[in-house]
């Protein structure tokens, strides 16, 4: 049969472009579907035919039965279920393989083989044939990576290390680039990702033993990443990028999320993507540091220094032509990264001191309240504050000190920064604090915690991880959604807050000999608080009004509906014949 012409074809009307639907957008017809949007909407939405979305909704329990089972999000095609040992094993390589990537460290064939046959013997005593055994061949790592969608994984055939040679001849190198551009220490920024296990306690804490035997308790593994950064100046330190693994944590309940003190964004796996990485740039950074150079009255030149992730994409400095992205070499991060030079490590003491201070402020009261209770309920919004805190105690110092590696010339003194006397000194209150809440701690514990975060995950980590994930995706499909009224002020709490305040400020000025000391204090509260008074007597002017107006509209109301009314009844008359 002769083929159709080409006029024919075009006279027939568009021609839909055939897509490849992945199972995370799947899903998003799903709960898009239930969540009340008709379908033709969906199909208009995302630009699908409605037949497609139809077969999507229809097939809509094996698509929630696969995403439960573990089943990649990216992938297209649902595949038949698979059940066993080595199944079990492969979704726990998976979550390793992961956390790896999301770590910058390199794999290679042998080291995954190794960690394939070390998950499988831990877990097939569960099956019918603990006598099972398992190669880990390259037949099998092959349809592995087809079946978990590691594509672009790179596997060298041996892990590489940093080379110090390269390090030590990259300060040179961007001495002479920033040079040429005509650069200040000002302008030079640097940013680095860190995962923080924002539940963990050091190991040899009550806490963290019970937590390995209590069940419904394992959120010690329950991981963010964070994006942190500042200039080589130290004086502009950038609001944090927080990824966690829920969108909507039940902690936010009655929160805007634009007013947290990060910038929260949401990943399944809580990593930092390309997608994400990108609308941070264009969307955050670029915004801030631009906003930075105006108040500071510097020209809006910046130079950002990252390292060469293959999360990141390679075209940033195409966005904007006053922001030049300069990559460090391969495998160097360790050596070179100014936040890894005790930024980040300092970041992790603040914040595991400020919730030991939260925890003896609790248990202190006389509430009962032990620190099992206050850990368990330890949540998710708290600890981005805690995180926001402790990121604000990172001193200017510390954030200049850390270049001196890459960029002396910027540092103004070496002095006292030998891992840091502030890390020093956080460590030893941490400590302190610890025997306030009868804990055996020291400083050595206090180093290994804030290492911890970056070892690699056990095979029993692995299983923990997986079956949380399991139980959060089965708590979500039961819970029934409350809707919350979001937080908002009213003038009866807010007036009885400012009197719980007066009489705290009554009774230390009561105790306090130091006059003057006491004044300094309550202008400075009075100061601190303004804010709020404003926002109160905005509030209570316009209750005022409203009252008025009421008291107004009630008065003007018409009079007939309070003044007697007229008789209908008709006068008799006077004419006898009528």
């Amino acid at each position: 049969m002769p083929g159709k012409r080409s006029s024919d074809i075009m006279s027939a009307g568009p021609v839909r472009k055939r897509k490849k639907i992945d199972l995370e957008q799947k899903m998003k017809i799903v709960k898009k579907y239930e969540g009340g949007q008709s379908l033709s909407s969906i199909a208009r939405e995302l630009d699908l035919a409605t037949s497609t979305v139809k077969s999507i909704l229809n097939d809509s329990a094996r698509i929630k039965e696969h995403v439960k089972g573990s089943a990649p999000l990216k992938s297209t095609v649902i595949t038949k279920q698979r059940s066993g040992a080595i199944y079990e094993m492969e979704k726990l390589l998976t979550i390793w393989m992961d956390d790896q990537i999301q770590k910058r460290v390199p794999l290679s064939l042998m080291i995954i083989q190794a960690k394939a046959k070390s998950i499988f013997e831990d877990v097939k005593g569960k099956y019918s044939d603990p006598n099972a055994k398992f190669v880990a061949s390259h037949g099998w790592f092959n349809r592995f990576k087809q079946r978990a969608n590691f594509h672009n994984v790179k596997v060298s055939g041996e892990a590489a290390s940093a080379d110090t040679k390269v390090a030590e001849k990259y300060p040179e190198v961007l001495r002479k680039l920033i040079e040429e551009y005509g650069y200040t220490a000002q302008q030079i920024f640097n940013v680095n990702e860190t995962g923080l296990f924002w539940k963990k306690m050091p190991d040899r804490t009550y806490i963290s033993k019970e937590e390995k035997t209590t069940p419904g308790f394992k959120a010690v593994k329950d991981k963010l990443t964070l994006l942190l950064g500042g200039n080589a100046a130290g004086d502009c330190k950038l609001k944090p990028l927080l990824v966690y693994h829920s969108e909507n944590p039940r902690a936010f309940k009655g929160i805007s999320e634009v007013n947290l003190p990060v910038h929260f964004r949401s990943d399944r796996k809580a990593w930092i993507t390309m997608a994400l990485f990108e609308d941070w740039f264009i969307n955050l950074f670029i915004p801030e540091v631009e906003k930075f150079c105006r108040e500071n009255d510097i020209p809006f030149k910046i130079m950002l220094i990252v390292d060469n992730a293959p999360g990141y994409p390679a075209h940033l400095d195409d966005f904007h032509p006053n922001v030049k992205v300069v990559f460090l070499p391969l495998n160097k991060t360790s050596i070179l990264q100014p936040m890894a030079q005790g930024v980040i490590a300092n970041f992790k003491a603040c914040y595991l001191r400020r919730t030991f201070a939260q925890a003896v402020e609790a248990t202190d009261r006389e509430t009962g309240k032990t620190l099992y209770d206050f850990w368990k309920s330890y949540n998710i919004y708290q600890a981005i504050i805690n995180i926001a805190k402790a990121w604000e105690e990172v001193t200017q110092i510390c954030l200049n000190a850390v270049w001196k590696k890459m960029c002396p010339q910027f540092v103004h003194s070496f002095k006292g920064f030998e891992k840091d006397k502030t890390y020093e000194e956080v460590a030893d209150e941490i400590v302190k604090l610890a025997e306030q809440l009868e804990l055996e701690i020291d400083v050595g514990d206090v180093d290994q915690f804030i290492e911890s975060h970056g070892d690699e995950l056990s095979n029993e980590d692995l299983m923990e991880l997986e079956a949380a994930k399991v139980k959060e995706q089965t708590e979500a499909e039961d819970e029934v959604e409350v809707v919350e009224e979001p937080r908002h002020f009213n003038t009866k709490e807010m007036a009885l807050a400012f009197h719980e305040i007066d009489s705290a400020l009554a009774r230390f000025e009561k105790m306090d000999p130091n006059s003057s000391r006491f004044l300094k204090v309550n202008r400075g509260i009075d100061e601190t608080l303004a804010c709020y008074r404003q926002i109160y007597e905005e509030k209570k002017k316009a209750t005022i009004q409203l009252s008025f107006n009421k008291f107004v509209m009630k008065t003007e109301q018409p009079a007939t509906s309070t003044s007697p009314q007229p008789s209908t009844a008709k006068a008799p008359s006077d004419n006898p014949m009528m």
